[in-house]
């Protein structure tokens, strides 16, 4: 894939709690773009649903761990009503009104990894629209209204691959139980 300005890197936040996703089930990377997450937990042996709206930029459907699915996120009704994860990843992604939406979709054990812009962005450019802007502490209400135990939470200024403000969580539904131990990469 191309690395245009590091944007098609694996995000290190990914990187840091792969780990802790468990072996069995799909992994589900929510709004995939191009499809780098999928391709990096495909690699790590993990089957992943990678869903888009656009789906004709993602070069991945013939990876035989890799599901593609054209979907609207966007609409009134969720699209993936009744369908179970043992983890969710979205990167530079938010609808708030489905938020809710992936605690429930998570097996016990899951793991929710969620990475995206947060307020301040806007002194850097796009996204600036308060929409696309994760609230102070948004995440970490999110783990709490269902009960998700933190594992790592963030709420940062990075300058890498661009200026930015994000919002980082992992957490977990229920318990981790016999998972490998962080080990944490530079």
């Amino acid at each position: 894939m191309p690395t245009h300005d590091g944007i098609a890197q694996t995000s290190t936040w990914l990187k840091r709690f792969a780990p802790l996703i468990p072996k069995v089930g799909q992994v589900l990377d929510l709004a995939c773009g191009a499809g780098r997450h999928a391709l990096y937990l495909a690699q790590l042996g993990h089957s992943v649903l990678a869903v888009d709206q656009n789906i004709e930029a993602i070069e991945l459907c013939n990876n035989p761990l890799i599901q593609c699915e054209q979907m609207d996120l966007e609409l009134d009704g969720w699209p993936l009503e009744g369908r179970a994860f043992s983890a969710i990843v979205v990167n530079n992604y938010l609808y708030r009104p489905h938020l809710d939406q992936l605690p429930k979709m998570l097996l016990e054990g899951g793991i929710l990894i969620y990475e995206t812009f947060a307020q301040g962005n806007e002194e850097f450019g796009k996204p600036s629209n308060p929409n696309f802007l994760l609230n102070a502490g948004e995440l970490l209400a999110l783990a709490a209204r269902h009960e998700l135990k933190v594992i790592a939470y963030e709420d940062i200024y990075q300058d890498h691959p661009k200026p930015a403000m994000i919002q980082c969580l992992c957490a977990v539904k229920g318990q981790l139980k016999g998972r490998i131990p962080l080990q944490f990469h530079g």
